[in-house]
C-alpha cells in the first residue's frame, strides 16, 4: 500500500507582531490512533524527545471510513522550514511541491498530482521525478509540500447515493468549469451512506468585492490581500444544484480553522506552552 502525505502550510502575520504559520498535515492513517498522535507529537518535539518552543498542535481530525487524517500545526515562521526539509532528513522521504512551493510556477495541488499520475487506478512510482529527496518507492511513498496564503477543506454532505449526480455537483462548482468558484477543487465520494461533495478552498488574489458574490473573507499577507469562498457559498451552490433532483443537503462540515480563529488559538496556545492543544480544544473540527 503507498503511503501518501499531502502537508500544506498557510500563512498569516499575528495581531501580536507574532508571524505565524499553519501546517495541514494530511496522513494516510486514522484507525490507530495511537500512531496518528504520535505523528502530531512529533511536530512539537525534537529528535531527542524534548518540547520545541513556539509550535503546537491545534487539533487533530480522523475519518476512519477513509483512513486518513489531518493534524492541524502552528509554529512560528521560522518553523517553516521544517516542512521544506522533511525530505532531506527523513529517510526514504520524496516529495512534490505546489502551491507557493513550486516556485515559480506556483502549480495547484489538483495539476502536481494529474502531473504524477495520482489519479490513475494504479500509481506507478517508478514514473514519478519528485522535486525533493530520493526515488519514491511504494513502501514510503511520496508527500506533497505545498504553501498558500489560506486553505480549508470544506465537506457538504448530499443526502443520496447517486455517485454519478454527486460528480455532476462536483464539476459544476470546481474552479476550472465555466462559471465554478473560485479557489475550489472538488472531488464527490461515497461517505456514510450518502455523498460528500469533498472541497479544497485555497485563496484568490483580490477582495471579496471582486467575486460579485457575499462578504468572502479576507486575509491580508505581505501587503497583498486574499480572499477564499465562505462555506455558505458552496453549501448553497450545491443546495441549488440538487434540489431539482428531490435531493436534500445532510450537512456542511469544515475541516480547518478561519484564519481569525486559527491565530486567536494558536497565540494563546504558544504563550501558554500547550504543544498538545488538541486536547484542550472542546468544539469539534470536522
Amino acid at each position: 500500500m503507498i503511503q501518501t502525505v499531502v502537508l500544506r502550510v498557510r500563512m498569516s502575520c499575528s495581531a501580536l507582531g507574532r508571524r505565524l504559520v499553519a501546517c495541514l498535515l494530511n496522513i494516510s492513517e486514522a484507525r490507530r490512533k495511537d500512531l496518528v498522535e504520535t505523528v502530531a507529537r512529533s511536530a512539537i518535539t525534537d529528535i531527542k524527545g524534548e518540547k520545541r518552543e513556539g509550535v503546537t498542535v491545534l487539533n487533530i481530525f480522523n475519518d476512519s471510513d477513509y483512513n486518513r487524517s489531518v493534524i492541524t500545526v502552528v509554529a512560528n515562521i521560522e518553523l517553516i522550514t521544517l516542512a521544506l526539509t522533511l525530505a532531506e532528513r527523513v529517510a526514504g522521504t520524496s516529495a512534490f511541491l505546489f502551491g507557493w512551493a513550486d516556485s515559480p510556477q506556483h502549480r495547484g495541488l489538483a495539476q502536481r498530482r494529474k502531473e504524477i499520475g495520482w489519479f490513475g487506478k494504479v500509481l506507478n512510482v517508478s514514473n514519478i521525478k519528485p522535486d525533493i529527496g530520493s526515488q519514491p518507492t511504494r513502501r514510503y511513498g511520496i508527500t506533497g509540500v505545498g504553501a498558500s496564503p489560506y486553505v480549508m477543506n470544506c465537506n457538504v454532505t448530499i443526502d443520496t447515493q447517486d455517485l454519478a449526480l454527486g460528480r455532476s455537483v462536483a464539476s459544476a462548482i470546481r474552479e476550472s468549469s465555466p462559471g465554478g468558484i473560485p479557489g475550489v477543487q472538488v472531488m464527490a465520494l461515497p461517505h456514510e451512506g450518502a455523498v460528500e461533495i469533498a472541497c479544497n478552498v485555497e485563496s484568490v488574489h483580490g477582495s471579496s468585492s471582486s467575486h460579485g458574490e457575499e462578504q468572502w473573507p479576507n486575509v491580508s499577507i505581505g501587503g497583498q490581500t486574499f480572499c477564499h469562498a465562505p462555506a455558505s457559498l458552496i453549501t448553497a451552490r450545491v443546495a441549488e444544484l440538487i434540489k431539482h433532483h428531490g435531493v436534500a443537503i445532510k450537512g456542511t462540515a469544515l475541516v480547518g480553522f478561519t484564519p481569525r480563529e486559527c491565530r486567536r488559538l494558536a497565540e494563546g496556545a504558544i504563550s501558554n506552552g500547550i504543544g498538545e492543544f488538541w486536547k484542550e480544544l472542546r468544539r469539534v473540527h470536522m
